[in-house]
């Protein structure tokens, strides 16, 4: 009989390491998640601009002004989560904001200019038309296996084109007045309707996203379309999906866009897609999939809407806001390609 010496047997092998291994306490892992390093760096930006223009920047009429800000962007970066985290990506979502503002505005004209029915007519004709591009969108992506990046790009320039053509390249700035005057500017103890209507389409959004089927079948299709295709999940389906909600959250944007401001604004949102990738990615988020969470966009989203607000209190010309938000985007998909590789050496 041969007895296996210490060093060849492998439960030995195996149960040594574990053994060894310290645990870390929670609020170290807490403190290093991406989550938290945003927060800590959207808390001194904050800081800052409010020791430098506090007058201006720490102000409750400023703080209004950039929630309502954040909750048009900060529907379109929830779609983006649910799109990235199935690795994919979406360019159009800006020029489908447009297209389904304007539906909306000319679907609201053909009811009535005033009454809870019109809001009603304009959020459905909104998020309908968005989510007819999501769904164009998701079927090419997901069944003719086209890459995201060239079709969502196809699509933008589509969505403008189609946008151009309905309003002939002018603004429409019919929008009832009730509209403007309630969703768009009224308030509960201080706190924009607007902001409570995406919040709570946020806080929707982040429990299907953490703890349904849903949401893990899109964390399993990022992480390795075959292997989730593979364990039977429906991947052209669900992607299709994906896509068809990011299109009506974009339009739901859209509706709240001309609730704020009154107009279409054909040429105010081109770096829409541009805000949200940086948002979600900030949030930890990766371009590769698999990853991000509801709540890590929420902080992210408020990076954006604070750089841009705080630049133009301190007098940077608007033309250089672009500028500072793809610098900041830059330096987020660096800090997730670093993280990445660490993962990968561990």
């Amino acid at each position: 009989m041969t007895v296996p010496s210490p060093v060849s047997d492998p439960t030995r092998e195996t149960q040594l390491p574990t053994d060894l291994v310290k645990h870390e306490p929670g609020w170290k892992r807490l403190l290093r998640r991406q989550e938290s390093v945003v927060f800590g760096a959207l808390v001194v930006m904050c800081a800052t601009f409010a020791l430098w223009h506090p007058v201006e920047f720490a102000t409750a009429a400023n703080v209004r002004g950039m929630a309502m800000d954040a909750s048009v962007l900060l529907l379109i970066a929830l779609g983006m989560t649910f799109v990235i985290a199935s690795a994919g990506i979406d360019l159009s979502v800006g020029s489908v904001l447009i297209f389904a503002s304007i539906i909306s505005i000319k679907a609201m004209g053909v009811v009535g200019s005033t009454g809870v029915a019109v809001a009603l007519v304009g959020v459905v004709a909104g998020c309908g038309a968005g989510a007819a591009w999501g769904l164009l969108n998701g079927v090419l992506i997901a069944w003719l296996r086209l890459p995201p990046l060239l079709v969502t790009l196809a699509t933008l320039g589509a969505a403008l084109g189609a946008s151009q053509l309905l309003t002939g390249g002018a603004e429409l700035t019919d929008v009832p007045t009730d509209l403007n005057s309630t969703i768009g500017f009224g308030t509960v103890i201080g706190i924009p309707y607007l902001a409570i209507t995406v919040t709570v389409v946020t806080v929707i959004g982040g429990l299907i996203l953490a703890y349904t089927r849903f949401g893990r079948r899109t964390y399993a299709i990022g992480s390795s379309h075959a292997a989730a295709r593979r364990a039977g999940i429906p991947t052209a389906n669900h992607l299709t999906v994906v896509y068809t909600l990011m299109g009506g959250l974009a339009g739901a944007a859209g509706f709240l866009s001309i609730a704020r401001f009154g107009t279409t604004s054909i040429g105010g949102h081109t770096t829409d897609a541009l805000s949200a990738v940086t948002a979600v990615i900030l949030g930890g988020a990766s371009l590769f999939g698999g990853t991000g969470t509801v709540i890590g966009t929420v902080i992210g989203v408020s990076i954006p809407t604070v750089l841009a607000n705080g630049l133009v209190i301190v007098g940077v010309p608007a033309s250089w806001q672009p500028i500072a938000v793809a610098a900041v985007l830059i330096a987020a998909v660096y800090a997730d390609r670093r993280r990445r590789d660490k993962q990968q050496r561990n």
